[in-house]
């Protein structure tokens, strides 16, 4: 208790000098505190967001990645998924709910004089129960629409609103590329989803989009299936309808959720620690300027170290003072750090709802102790400094 009394009555004798030697630990923990809550509320915004799609959909993409022996990826033999694809898929794969091919592309939407490019998803009518998204004003296509390759089309909130502003679309004939659909239907107001704005997509049978982007396979089919613990057999039963329609080789990848959301997380983990990285630099000049502040510190207090000593205090009571100074200016500075930069991610959320942040216990409790480990380092040096000198000499000195 001494030695911190002692501590802190040097530093409050020069508070301004304490203040601003602090501020580069203060504005070092602050930032890290800061960019790894930006890194983990990114992690966290786009866990809800798969997780809200559901954790047992599986995604069928063309194509299957291997590692063969030591090297590089190698991608196998790929065949096109296909309609016939998705119709085997829903006789043999008891344990999928519901199967949907998708064929996607952009295209300009035209009504009246108003254009505007758009995504466009060519689904079945299952796509509303995969996602469980639902149809506001009118309906959505249904399997004989799909059939007979009807020209309907399903439009967001966002289009409905830009191309037809307050009139109702339903009945409308609207022009997709150069191809003329009838609106059948609305979609309740989604938002955003992983940042692309959802109400911004139009939908359209399957086998027309496929006959409006003249192309013959899917891009994906993707299923949702019966309950989260039928995953593997999903799975199993895919692969036993597929690969005898595809040369008995498996030339297609199934994602699930789980694997979707490690890998972006794997992404926006490292991500995180290169910002926590690239923050606790400024700690280390914040140590540096706390060791250079403890040298001035020694050579100003020469005299009241020559007169500890001569009066009986030993080498280790020196160094231990000068030890706690700095690891008091680190201490506090890391103290005011923390809650500096939980102000300003707070704040920022407040102001910018839209940005996510999330303040995690390992990030503060990391930035804290590194501080106090840069106060502890830089500080060792200044300290042995004043545990050496001769008391004569200190004495001596002006």
């Amino acid at each position: 208790m001494e030695y911190l009394r002692i501590a802190f009555g040097a530093l409050a004798s020069n508070k301004i000098r304490a203040f601003l030697t602090m501020l580069g630990v203060i504005i070092g923990v602050a930032s890290v505190i800061m960019l790894v809550a930006i890194g983990e509320g990114a992690k966290q915004y786009i866990r809800d967001q798969l997780m809200g799609m559901g954790s047992n959909m599986l995604i069928i993409t063309p194509g299957k990645t291997e590692t063969r022996g030591g090297g590089p990826p190698m991608m196998s033999g790929v065949h096109k998924l296909t309609m016939g694809d998705a119709l085997a898929l829903e006789k043999r794969a008891t344990a999928l709910a519901y199967v949907c091919p998708v064929v996607a592309g952009t295209a300009p939407i035209k009504y009246g004089i108003r254009e505007r490019n758009v995504q466009v998803a060519g689904v079945a009518e299952t796509m509303a129960d995969v996602y469980t998204w639902k149809v506001d004003v009118g309906s959505f296509f249904s399997k004989t629409d799909i059939e007979a390759r009807r020209r309907v089309v399903v439009i967001g909130r966002t289009i409905q609103k830009e191309l037809f502003g307050q009139e109702n679309p339903l009945g409308k004939m609207v022009k997709i590329g150069q191809t003329k659909f009838r609106v059948i239907g609305m979609m309740a107001r989604k938002g955003s989803m992983l940042g692309q704005d959802v109400d911004d997509h139009i939908f359209i049978p399957v086998t027309t989009g496929m006959d409006l982007f003249d192309q013959d396979g899917l891009i994906e089919i993707i299923t949702k299936v019966v309950n989260e613990n039928m995953v593997e057999q999903a799975k199993e039963q895919i692969k036993a309808a597929l690969m005898p329609r595809h040369g008995n080789e498996e030339d297609f990848t199934i994602i699930t959720q789980a694997g979707m959301l490690d890998t972006v997380q794997a992404i926006l983990g490292t991500f995180t620690y290169v910002l926590g990285g690239i923050a606790s630099i400024s700690l280390l000049v914040g140590g540096i300027g706390i060791m250079n502040i403890m040298l001035v510190s020694v050579s100003e207090r020469t005299r009241e170290i020559g007169l500890r000593k001569a009066i009986g205090a030993a080498q280790r009571d020196i160094r231990i003072q000068f030890l706690i100074e700095s690891v008091t200016l680190s201490m506090l500075g890391g103290i005011i750090g923390i809650l500096f930069g939980s102000g300003v991610a707070v704040t920022t959320h407040m102001a910018l709802p839209a940005m996510p942040v999330s303040i995690s216990l390992w990030s503060v409790v990391t930035a804290f102790s590194f501080a106090v480990a840069v106060g502890v380092f830089f500080g060792i040096y200044p300290a042995m400094k004043a545990a050496r000198l001769n008391p004569i000499e200190a004495l001596r000195h002006e």
